[in-house]
């Protein structure tokens, strides 16, 4: 019997989202991809066949829901574990149960939600007992396991990837919600299918975000005789600023730079602006993006227009004497730019072709005759002898080896005859015709 309360029974008081966790696969929305009609994590749910593994995606769309329709599948004890809240000690203990339960013939299936929030230490706890089989684990994560599960843990566990819901996929699941009893099925809520497809386009592809927006709606709409009515007006106040998905220090970060660089490489002004929007509307600090653009300035434009750097550096500093919201105007100023700018990356490869001939070959003397020789010594020993000074030729130039001999024949930088590069490129061409005269 439902516990009643001043507001009603306490039903009522659970969130919609939870209310409408469904039970079966036919039930779930979305991710048709692993759990379709012959889809091999379907399959294994089925089966209750399931190995351990580790399920990727964003907030919201479906992860914790999966492992409870495996619950109520499984032939197998269920533990329900949360990183949040469960250390060393609970690790233990879950164990031992699990092990126990082994032993007696039993299977345990430990589902852990944010795996990624326990450190390296506290996911070796696990490995032994998932490799004896005394557990099988299913780990939630919104972060890359590549990088926050060890590799050793991750190599025993198959990875799903849970993707974004759709539109449709979310306005399936809020006409649901208006329908079933366990969500609004019995109060009449008129809505127009306009605003249904406004708040599933405001979730991003999250499912919670979606059906808590529904709820803030109907509770804040308006109420007659005949139901509740949800109005665009009251529905605004509930959608009036979207949260963007981003972690300053996950792998969406990473995601979002990489757009930003990419676009601005391919020429794309309008993609790169709207990538460090992104960026500037989930909290980046905008030194960050300022100090990535420096970089591509010379990274990827280089000699092909140097006034490019000068250009990011200006942006660096503007942002620095601004800051945000000012300054966002500025980066777009450079990101613009830079995507216009002509590209070379002639530069990048010379460092880079250089970089790996200094770190792998022996390091080679430097030749004698530019050798600095500022003691007696020195000279005596040969130290600058055979020094040819540039500015004494006719032509600035001198056929001076400055090379070592070891490296005397290696060429680093390539030009391109991309904008101003063009001019540098010739003028290489002149210059090493005159050294081999």
């Amino acid at each position: 019997m439902e516990q009643m309360t001043l507001f009603g029974n306490s039903r009522s008081m659970t969130p919609l989202a939870s209310r409408l966790r469904p039970d079966t696969l036919e039930d779930f929305v979305g991710q048709e991809h692993l759990i379709g009609k012959g889809k091999i994590l379907r399959q294994l749910i089925e089966r209750d066949q399931i190995s351990s593994m580790i399920f990727w995606g964003p907030p919201g769309v479906g992860k914790t829901t999966l492992a409870s329709i495996i619950a109520g599948r499984t032939k197998s004890e269920f533990i329900n574990f949360s990183a949040v809240t469960s250390g060393i000690k609970e690790i233990k203990e879950v164990m031992n149960r699990a092990e126990q339960s082994r032993c007696a013939g039993l299977r345990t299936v430990l589902f852990v939600d944010e795996i990624h929030r326990f450190n390296k230490a506290q996911q070796d706890a696990f490995l032994p007992y998932v490799e004896r089989g005394s557990i099988i684990l299913i780990g939630a994560t919104t972060e890359n396991p590549s990088f926050e599960i060890n590799a050793a843990l991750l190599s025993r566990c198959r990875v799903f990837v849970l993707k974004a819901l759709d539109e449709d996929d979310l306005v399936k699941l809020l006409g649901n919600a208006l329908k079933k009893p366990e969500g609004f099925g019995s109060q009449n809520v008129q809505i127009s299918p306009e605003n249904i497809r406004a708040i599933a386009e405001f979730a991003n592809g999250d499912a919670r975000t979606a059906l808590n927006t529904l709820e803030m709606a109907v509770l804040n709409g308006e109420i007659s005789a005949d139901g509740i009515r949800v109005t665009t007006e009251g529905l605004a106040q509930c959608i009036s600023r979207k949260s963007l998905l981003y972690d300053k220090t996950g792998e969406e970060h990473y995601n979002l730079i990489s757009a930003l660089h990419k676009s601005m490489r391919n020429s794309d002004p309008d993609a790169a602006i709207y990538w460090m929007m992104r960026m500037l509307e989930g909290g980046e600090n905008p030194l960050y993006i300022a100090r990535r653009l420096i970089r591509f300035a010379s990274e990827d434009v280089g000699m092909a227009d140097s006034n490019a750097l000068q250009v990011a550096v200006a942006a660096y500093q503007a942002c620095h004497f601004l800051g945000m919201p000012e300054c966002d105007v500025h980066l777009t100023h450079a990101v613009v730019y830079l995507s216009l700018a002509p590209k070379s990356n002639a530069l990048y490869t010379a460092c880079e072709a250089c970089k790996k001939d200094v770190r792998t070959r022996r390091a080679e003397p430097v030749p004698m005759q530019i050798r600095n020789a500022p003691t007696r010594l020195m000279k005596e020993l040969g130290y600058g002898e055979g020094y040819e000074y540039a500015h004494d030729t006719e032509e600035k130039l001198t056929h001076m080896q400055c090379m070592p001999d070891g490296l005397k024949d290696r060429v680093y930088y390539h030009p391109t005859d991309q904008g101003e590069e063009e001019k540098a490129a010739k003028r290489l061409e002149e210059i090493r015709k005159y050294k081999t005269l």
